[in-house]
Parts: structure tokens; sequence; C-alpha cells
């Protein structure tokens, strides 16, 4: 149970919530920074640990370390940091593609070209920079409410929390697989039959900016079904399991299958001029479903295609006219 109030944080502009949580008995005999990573799992574990470190974590009234076991029953208080990405981001007058909004949760479509989250060479103009400014409240959460991400260049729906504790929801959904998420992509190459990927995905040994699939990698799965063959290309639908960064890509790459219009994992040339003239990985998440975390129920959205991968299947279409 996870209980809240506000606190006054190192940044007299910014209030965050003292979170109160009762340590449950399934946590008894983990250590306290074990069983806060399971219990906050929106937090990363050096960063909770780091805040009992500094005194930041009480356990009934008194001061902690990250090793101290915990039984269950013992009455938690957590004074948090807001994360350092969100508090020095401005907000920014971006436009959004709102779908649906409530109290708990925020659901939006991103276009291709937007990046999600700032890092190195994307300091503003970002999802998040957006988010700050459409909903202010959000610069209280780790990352502003942001629990996943899509790729710069890839459209389609994405949910982003408004509380604590839809993001913790929301978190714990996509640990435990129950998330469900449905790319449109369009793939090099005849794919046969629908199929599963089973690979372990991890930084490339030797280009760090890429990912690969990689025997010391972690679990990764992508179901795919057949939607519809061209002359040079497959449409398919891809379902995710797990979340790893550039999954899809990295997965039809390995089927030898790569998504039409990838910079990074996409082949040189095509014998379809349409093919090697599209600008942009042609990956299209088009569904999403989660349980609501205030409703408790199961809710989803469909999203179509933007008009660019729109106009290229239609033009595809158009040569299989005889």
């Amino acid at each position: 149970m996870i209980l809240a109030r506000k606190s006054a944080n190192y940044n007299a502009s910014l209030t965050v919530d003292l979170l109160r949580l009762v340590v449950p008995v399934s946590c008894a005999g983990r250590r306290l920074d074990q069983a806060l990573s399971l219990l906050l799992p929106q937090f990363s574990r050096s960063r909770l640990a780091q805040w009992i470190r500094d005194c930041r974590v009480e356990v009934d009234g008194a001061a902690a370390l990250p090793k101290t076991k915990v039984w269950g029953g013992e009455k938690i208080s957590v004074d948090p940091v807001a994360d350092p990405s969100t508090a020095n981001a401005a907000a920014e007058n971006i436009a959004l593609n709102v779908v649906y909004e409530d109290a708990a949760v925020l659901v939006i479509v991103k276009p291709a070209g937007l990046v999600v989250h700032p890092g190195r060479g994307n300091w503003s103009g970002t999802l998040l920079n957006a988010l700050l400014a459409h909903a202010p409240r959000l610069e209280t959460l780790p990352r502003a409410g942001i629990v996943h991400r899509l790729d710069k260049e890839t459209s389609g729906l994405l949910v982003v929390a408004k509380s604590l504790e839809a993001q913790t929801s929301l978190v714990r959904q996509l640990q435990a697989r129950t998330v469900k998420r449905e790319y449109l992509a369009l793939v090099h190459g005849r794919v046969v039959r629908n199929g599963k990927v089973e690979a372990p995905i991890g930084r490339h040994p030797v280009q760090r900016t890429r990912m690969a699939v990689a025997a010391r990698g972690r679990p990764s799965t992508t179901h795919y079904e057949v939607l519809k063959h061209f002359a040079h290309a497959t449409l398919l639908r891809c379902r995710l399991e797990t979340g790893r960064t550039h999954q899809i890509r990295v997965h039809m790459q390995s089927l030898g299958h790569p998504l039409v219009g990838d910079p990074v994992y996409g082949k040189k040339r095509s014998a379809d001029p349409l093919l090697a003239a599209f600008p942009r990985q042609a990956l299209h998440a088009e569904r999403l479903e989660f349980i609501h975390p205030a409703l408790l129920e199961p809710v989803s959205w469909h999203a179509a295609p933007p008009a660019d991968l729109k106009s290229l299947i239609s033009a595809l279409e158009a040569q299989l006219t005889p």
C-alpha cells in the first residue's frame, strides 16, 4: 500500500510526494533496497539505495541502511528527490495528439521524428518537454510519467502516467508482460508464414550505439503475423512480449527481413524505388492495451498508420493490380 503527501524538495519551485508504504509479507527477508525496488519499480534500485544512504528513507521512524532486512509490516517513508533529467527540462509548447486523458493516464499518438526523452543531441524539442507544458504536474514524476518509449522515427501509441500510483501500476504491468503492444511493420522480402523470434538482445559488441542479438543479452520475444505480401516486401503485425531497445528492428534483421527505411539495421539498396525512397523505418505502434490503474479494467486504443506509411502501402498495393 502506498500513501503520499506533499513535501518540499531541494528545488524550492518543485514539490514531490512523500511516500508512505507498509512492507508486505512477500518481501520478508529481503534487503531494504531490494524491497523498495519491488514496491517502487518506477525508481531505479541505485537511486533508491542513494536515498537510503542520504537518510531520505525511514523504517518505523528511524534511518536505515540499504542492507537492512525487512520482515513485513514495517512502515516506510520515502522522501524522493525529483528526477534531475525532468527537473532540469524546460516546458515547451509542442502540439500533442492526445487520444485519451484522465487523472491517471495520458495516451498520445507520437509522430515520427519526435524524440521521447532528452538525451545526447536532443536536449529540447522532445515529448518530455511537450508533456511538461501540457501537464506541469508531471515534473514531479520520474521521467515526467513516461513508462515506455518509441524510437524517434517510429510513430504510434504511447501511454504516460499522471500520478505516481499510476506509474507504479504501469511499470509493474510492463514487467509482468501484460501490456499488449502491436505494431505494423513493413519489411524487405517475402515472409512466408507467421512466427515468433525468441532471441536475447544486448549492445552490439563493436558499434555501441546499436543493439544486436547477443548470447548475453536480455531475453526478448517478438511475435509476428503476415498481413500482406507485396512484390519486394511484406506487411507484418508484430506483438511484443518484451520491450527491449530496437527490439522489432533487431529481430526482423535477424530473420533476414529488416524494416523498410531503417537507417541502422536496414538494407542499403532495394530493387523497388518506392522502398528505397522511404525516409524512416516503416514501423507504427498500432494498438495499445493495459489495465487502467484507477478503473482496474482493460482499456485499449487503436491508431491508424500516419499518412507517409499509409501512402507507401497504397502504392505497393497498386503495383499488384494487373
